[in-house]
C-alpha cells in the first residue's frame, strides 16, 4: 500500500474512531452523570458541580497534558495523536444537543462504555491516541515507577470516586461498569473474536506427534529445546498455534499417539503468519 494512502486511511481512522468516542459520551454516559475515568469523566464532574460545557474542559485539558508528555516524556507522540486530541473535543461540542439514547444508567454505562471502547480501539487502529489521562499516567509511571496500568488505574480510580463522590455511590459503580465495558471492547477491536490456541506438548514420540501435526492438522510446529527440572534430563517441546476448532482434534491426535503426553494451552489473540492473520 502506498504511504499517502496508508497515511490517510490512519488519519480517517483516528477522525472517525473520536466521533464514535464523543457520540457515546453526549448520548450515554453525560446525560446519566457517568464518570467512567479519563479526560471525559473529569468533563463530565465539572458539569454537574460547575455546570461548565464538557468540551471545553476537554480541550483545556487534553492540550497542556499533550504538551507536558512532549516535555517530560521526550517522546514523538506524532501528529495523529495531536490530531486525536485536538477532534475529540470538537466532536464533543458538535454533539452536545444530540438527544440521550436513554435515561436507564445501566444501559448508559453498558453501550456508552462499549461506545467509548469502539471508538479508542478504531483510533489505536489508526496507530493515534486520544491522549488525556493515559498521558498523564505516562507521566507518573516515569516518576513513581509505578507499572503503567497501576498508574492509568489510580488516576482513573480517583475520578471514579470523585464521581461517587459527587453524585452517589449507584453512579460511581455504574462509573466502574462503563470503565469495564469500554476496556473490554477494545480488546474486541484490537484482536477480534479469533482467539486461536498457543499449544506446549512435552511428549516421549516427538517424530510421531510432530509428524501427525505437520499432515492431519495441517498446522507448522516449533521443536524448542528443555530440561526436566527434576530428571535435569534434555528433551524437546513441541510448540503449535492452532484455531479454535482445531484444538480438539489435536488434542486427540496428540493422545493417541501418546496417552501421557503433558499438553498446555493458552489462549493467542494475535496471531501474524502463514496461515493466520498476514498483517
Amino acid at each position: 500500500m502506498p504511504p499517502v494512502i496508508k497515511h490517510m486511511i490512519e488519519y480517517s481512522l483516528v477522525i472517525l474512531g473520536s466521533f464514535f468516542v464523543a457520540l457515546a459520551f453526549n448520548v450515554f454516559l453525560l446525560p446519566n452523570n457517568i464518570a467512567s475515568g479519563g479526560v471525559a469523566g473529569i468533563s463530565t464532574i465539572t458539569k454537574g458541580v460547575f455546570g461548565w460545557e464538557p468540551g471545553i474542559v476537554q480541550a483545556i485539558l487534553n492540550v497542556p497534558l499533550f504538551i507536558m508528555g512532549i516535555v517530560l516524556l521526550g517522546k514523538n507522540f506524532g501528529l495523529k495523536s495531536f490530531v486525536g486530541t485536538m477532534v475529540l473535543p470538537l466532536f464533543v461540542l458538535l454533539t452536545n444537543n444530540f438527544e440521550p439514547a436513554t435515561p436507564n444508567p445501566l444501559l448508559g454505562a453498558i453501550f456508552g462504555g462499549m461506545g467509548v471502547g469502539l471508538g479508542l480501539g478504531i483510533v489505536f487502529r489508526g496507530r493515534a491516541s486520544t491522549g488525556g489521562i493515559d498521558l498523564a499516567a505516562q507521566v507518573l509511571h516515569k516518576f513513581t515507577h509505578l507499572p503503567l496500568g497501576i498508574s492509568v488505574a489510580i488516576l482513573d480510580g480517583i475520578i471514579v470516586l470523585t464521581s461517587a463522590l459527587v453524585f452517589s455511590v449507584e453512579e460511581g459503580l455504574y462509573a466502574l461498569i462503563g470503565l469495564f465495558a469500554t476496556s473490554r471492547t477494545i480488546d474486541f477491536v484490537q484482536v477480534g473474536l479469533n482467539t486461536s490456541k498457543n499449544v506446549m506438548i512435552i511428549t516421549e514420540n516427538v517424530e510421531e506427534v510432530r509428524a501427525a501435526i505437520l499432515n492431519e492438522i495441517d498446522r507448522g510446529v516449533t521443536v524448542l529445546q528443555g530440561s526436566g527440572g527434576y530428571t535435569d534430563r534434555e528433551r524437546q517441546v513441541i510448540m503449535c498455534v492452532v484455531q479454535q476448532n482445531e484444538f480438539i482434534k489435536l488434542t486427540q491426535t496428540v493422545k493417541t499417539i501418546d496417552p501421557g503426553a503433558f499438553v498446555v494451552a493458552m489462549n493467542a489473540t494475535e496471531v501474524l503468519g502463514e496461515g493466520f492473520k498476514t498483517t
